[in-house]
């Protein structure tokens, strides 16, 4: 029996309708989409920090 928790209230999931299911699923797809676009974000604003470091130091010679 898995549960799931939403607002601190959790469910059977064995228990959840079929449409149910279905939203979990999608909220599970959006959430790792969510994930991942954080994960590509905090690459580039380490490349741009980067850039920005790169171009100071040509800039100040």
């Amino acid at each position: 029996m898995a549960t799931i928790k939403i607002d601190d209230v959790e469910y059977d999931s064995d228990k959840l309708s079929e449409t149910a299911k279905a939203q979990v699923v999608s909220l599970q797809f959006v959430q790792s989409e969510i994930n991942r676009l954080k994960s590509q974000l905090a690459v580039y604003q380490t490349a741009a920090t980067g850039y920005t470091t790169a171009l100071k130091n040509e800039l100040d010679n």
